[in-house]
């Protein structure tokens, strides 16, 4: 644009000059002339001015350009910045999560392992209080069979006691064999009361 200006004034200065080396030439055609450069002179300023504004405009677009790319990299950097502290809050989150699933299925197999030491421990009381029932009941039972037998035992040694020679004498009796009979049934009946109270294992 600056070179068009140029152009135009070396032209109308040319003529100018022409007119001037021109005796012959009317005085109304170097007013027209001076009018013509006046004109392109207003013109050259006018378009001077214009290109200035214009230039203006282009720094300030200038600015305004950097001034919306330095917010751009500033709204990229600070969506990276978002974009780590999620990544980082979501890796924490499954951390704490991963952490926490671990223990619970530790928490699992404490609890499984202590409630199968109580059954087995409640199996056993059970077992145990079950035998123990059963050596209270025998235990009530041989007391029971104790006595018969001490009864028994004092039975026979009483009637040990009692034997006279005479008794003797009728056990021996070789005729009738009566008195033999006798005994042998007393012992008899003795022995079963003892063997009655056997303990049944």
């Amino acid at each position: 644009m600056t070179r068009r200006i140029f152009i135009v004034v070396a032209t109308v200065i040319a003529a100018l000059g022409a007119v001037a080396s021109a005796p012959a030439q009317s005085q109304s055609e170097a007013d027209r002339l001076r009018d013509a450069l006046r004109a392109a002179t207003a013109q050259a300023r006018q378009l001077e001015d214009e290109r200035a504004a214009l230039q203006g405009k282009i720094a300030e677009a200038e600015r305004e350009k950097a001034a919306a790319k330095a917010q751009i990299d500033a709204a990229k950097a600070e969506v990276r910045r978002v974009r780590k502290e999620q990544r980082e809050a979501i890796d924490e989150f499954n951390r704490r999560l991963a952490e926490r699933d671990e223990t619970l299925e530790k928490w699992k197999a404490a609890y499984e392992e202590a409630a199968t030491v109580a059954r087995t421990k409640d199996a056993e009381r059970a077992r145990f209080e079950g035998e123990a029932k059963a050596y209270k009941a025998s235990a009530k039972s041989c007391g029971g069979k104790n006595k018969e037998l001490l009864k028994a035992g004092g039975e026979l040694l009483e009637r040990y006691k009692s034997v006279t020679v005479g008794d003797a004498f009728v056990a021996q009796e070789p005729m009738f064999g009566l008195g033999r009979v006798e005994v042998q049934n007393q012992i008899q009946t003795t022995c079963d009361r003892i063997l009655d109270q056997r303990v049944q294992q």
